[in-house]
């Protein structure tokens, strides 16, 4: 069997490098290696990446301060490339801090390469609803994420995502001037040249542990890096849309009740269409929390993604909140 690499980029993510560690190097496919590309992380996962080493061999931690805002308007993707470029395989998965996996996950994503009927291949991510926050719940499906592990997925996520090291290379790599959504890009671009594969059974498991405010604020910076990439133009109209709808049926308010109980059956199945069946598993305070977030993505998305196509920046992440953002 073809050796397989399983590479992320990180920074600052020391409460979950440990569990990503462990999980990765767990699987029933033994990994070639797992190359940790660390951007210069001050919070103490460089150290816990070296502790790792000495338990798992195979753990290959790079540091690479270019790998930041400091030095880079897109530090993700150069920590992706970066990754790639060290990895031993001519098949390479990515994964996420923040995410563990089943001990088949890089088996079952990696399935469709390693038999030679794809190139290229995408599992998704999934939440625990019964062990997530509400505001994990409320928001999954505005972020791609399923409340089911089996759930089908056409949609892209490094969190998941394994290729064979010629289409990097064909690709030139991730886009390294761009902040967030290089994994969006660098799915856009493959998809031209092959088609991907979807196997069950890799989706990798995300744990955002979102409050509202987190929530809000991912939905804001995801929102602009649209903006800034120039992509999702049919998202922005739909969400322009419905906001001058909720505008227009409260000021027929007075007049009649039609428009405004048509509006909230809109606004109702746009809640809960995706995923109301796995809804079910989860607390009932997050079907009042996920109409509540529904209400809200709009009014979000229009104006910031207006914003970012304006503006052309993006905005820093968590990890790099305290770094001047660099521009393009």
């Amino acid at each position: 069997m073809q050796a397989v690499s399983v590479a992320a980029t990180v920074l600052n993510e020391v409460a979950d490098i440990d569990a990503l560690v462990d999980s990765v190097m767990r699987q029933t496919m033994v990994p070639a290696e797992f190359v940790v590309v660390d951007g210069g992380s001050t919070d103490g996962t460089w150290e816990h990446l070296q502790a790792a080493k000495a338990k798992y061999p195979r753990l290959v931690a790079i540091q690479d301060e270019s790998c930041s805002l400091q030095h880079c308007p897109g530090p993700i993707a150069r920590g992706r490339n970066v990754a790639t470029a060290a990895t031993s395989s001519d098949i390479v998965a990515f994964t996420d801090a923040g995410c563990t996996h089943g001990t088949d996950w890089l088996a079952n994503l990696t399935a469709p390469i390693l038999c030679g009927t794809s190139l290229y291949s995408l599992g998704g991510a999934w939440i625990d609803p019964t062990k997530s926050t509400i505001w994990d719940v409320a928001s999954a499906p505005f972020f791609g994420i399923k409340l089911n592990p089996n759930a089908p997925t056409k949609s892209c996520t490094a969190r998941a995502m394994a290729f064979r090291k010629t289409l990097w290379e064909r690709l030139g790599g991730f886009p390294e001037k761009v902040f967030l959504g290089e994994d969006t890009l660098f799915d856009v671009a493959a998809r031209r040249l092959t088609v991907p594969a979807f196997p069950t059974g890799s989706k990798a498991t995300y744990q955002p542990r979102h409050t509202l405010r987190s929530a809000v604020d991912q939905m804001i910076s995801y929102s602009i890096t649209d903006g800034v990439l120039g992509g999702r133009s049919k998202r922005l109209w739909r969400n322009i849309t419905r906001c001058i709808a909720m505008v227009l049926s409260l000021c027929a308010g007075p007049y009649t009740f039609i428009p405004l109980l048509t509006v909230g059956a809109l606004e109702v199945y746009f809640a809960f269409r995706l995923d109301w069946k796995d809804l079910r598993k989860a607390s009932p305070f997050a079907w009042p929390a996920r109409l509540a977030y529904s209400l809200m993505v709009p009014w979000i998305v229009a104006p910031y993604q207006s914003l970012g196509s304006i503006r052309k920046r993006s905005r820093p992440n968590r990890q790099n909140s305290a770094l001047p953002l660099t521009r393009r």
